[in-house]
């Protein structure tokens, strides 16, 4: 009796258990050998927390979660669904974890995610992967991971005493390296190390692996590159897939009325008065960052992050930047320049807290011909001081990273129509038991 018992309720937790699983998507794609769990992958099946996806030799799965975000698997993958549970009205609440067990996948954000980066987590056998509000592709075998970045950026961190397998969310620190859109090569990692390699090898990078099929949505658009819509299947509408209708056509412009001469009038010369130059009035912003978590007692305050005319944002420690998607950029290609700090804001956190700090003797100059930056900052709180820096490099779409060299870790743009504005995000562990985080902008 007590046996039967025992089966009956086994048997009822697991339906309960499953009954209480949360829904992570939706297939909307498949073809070729490919299963959810132990069943055959059909379209429209329902992807939930736990679920195990596999595909055979010729076999892709698209899955579109439940935040608008894309998980693909191509041949010969195997990938688990840990936890994907948003919370939209509170995204602290938001966890969502994948694993992928071997082969190629690719994970676009969704929504929910770029709300909750600090709580996103994608794994491998042997490396964790956190997220930069982004569209990334992975290969992974059991002793080693690859990974691209299509748009925004990722950080990657090797298993170890700082970086557990269970943990959630990004493994930062160290031993973590990023990887932007804006950058080229992949970054690698073997089983056993902890610390990835930025690598150029154009033959290792995961579309190599396994080949995208041509309809895989493409990357979103930045300030670039155009907009390109996303097709997901040739023969299923976009309007199916995506309930969005694309632009069959532009309203053309206006013609001007022709402009009719009025009479001659002949009058005496003017009288010339000569004025002193007005200052010239400072160009529109192009550069912007907010604080994207709550911090040293001050609340998020995202300021333009977010907003559909400005590029997606890239994110280290609370802060995130960006930049106009029409930006009117023209970057010099000779010349040097010294820029001055007009906005700056730094955190000092150590034992005593996190604690928001002063900024003096604020530095940034720029070699155009040579395509690099060099900067400084005293950043003080209390008795605690920190000299923060930092060079780099200037991209020729007018971004900014650091170098190998640096001791602080510096993701930025440049903006306007003769490069006159700047601004970084910066993290600095160049001090024993404190790490330094903040963001500026500056002008010339």
């Amino acid at each position: 009796m007590f046996k039967k018992f025992a089966v009956a309720a086994a048997l009822l937790w697991s339906f309960a258990d499953s009954a209480l699983a949360a829904e992570a998507g939706r297939v909307v794609f498949v073809t070729g050998q490919a299963q959810v769990g132990r069943h055959a992958a059909v379209q429209d099946a329902t992807i939930q927390e736990g679920d195990e996806l596999s595909t055979g030799a010729d076999g892709y799965v698209y899955v579109k979660t439940v935040d608008d975000g894309f998980l693909i698997l191509r041949p010969n993958s195997t990938a688990r669904v840990v936890a994907y549970s948003i919370d939209k009205n509170d995204p602290s609440k938001t966890q969502v974890k994948l694993e992928l067990v071997q082969g190629v996948a690719r994970a676009i954000s969704g929504q929910g995610v770029k709300q909750a980066r600090q709580n996103f987590r994608f794994n491998t056998p042997v490396a964790a992967i956190g997220v930069r509000g982004t569209d990334f592709t992975v290969y992974t075998d059991q002793q080693t991971t690859r990974v691209t970045v299509l748009s925004g950026g990722v950080v990657m961190s090797g298993f170890g005493s700082n970086c557990s397998a269970a943990g959630t969310g990004p493994c930062e620190g160290r031993n973590a390296r990023e990887l932007f859109a804006g950058q080229a090569g992949l970054l690698q990692i073997e089983r056993g190390k902890t610390v990835p390699q930025l690598l150029q090898n154009p033959a290792l990078v995961p579309d190599q692996a396994e080949k995208p099929r041509s309809d895989e949505p493409a990357a979103k658009p930045t300030a670039q590159a155009p907009t390109t819509q996303v097709n997901l299947d040739p023969q299923r509408s976009e309007q199916a897939l995506n309930n969005v209708r694309p632009v069959t056509g532009q309203t053309p412009p206006e013609t001007p009325a022709p402009s009719i001469p009025g009479p001659v009038v002949v009058t005496p010369p003017p009288v010339v008065i000569v004025e002193p130059p007005k200052p010239a009035l400072p160009s529109v912003p192009e550069v912007f960052w907010g604080r994207w978590q709550a911090i040293a007692g001050m609340p998020a305050v995202l300021g333009r992050i977010g907003d559909a005319d400005v590029d997606l944002a890239t994110y280290y420690g609370p802060y995130a930047i960006t930049r106009l998607k029409n930006s009117a950029l023209v970057m010099p290609n000779e010349g040097t320049a010294a820029f001055a700090l007009t906005k700056g804001e730094a955190i000092i956190s150590n034992a005593d807290g996190d604690r928001l700090a002063n900024i003096d003797s604020a530095q940034l100059s720029m070699d155009f011909s040579k395509k690099t930056f060099a900067t400084s900052l005293v950043v003080s709180a209390g008795n605690d001081r920190a000299n923060v820096n930092g060079s780099g490099v200037i991209t020729d779409k007018g971004m900014l990273y650091e170098d190998k060299r640096s001791d602080t870790i510096i993701r930025g743009y440049l903006g306007g129509a003769n490069a006159e504005q700047a601004g970084y995000i910066f993290k600095n562990y160049a001090n024993p038991g404190m790490t330094v985080t903040g963001a500026t902008l500056w002008g010339r």
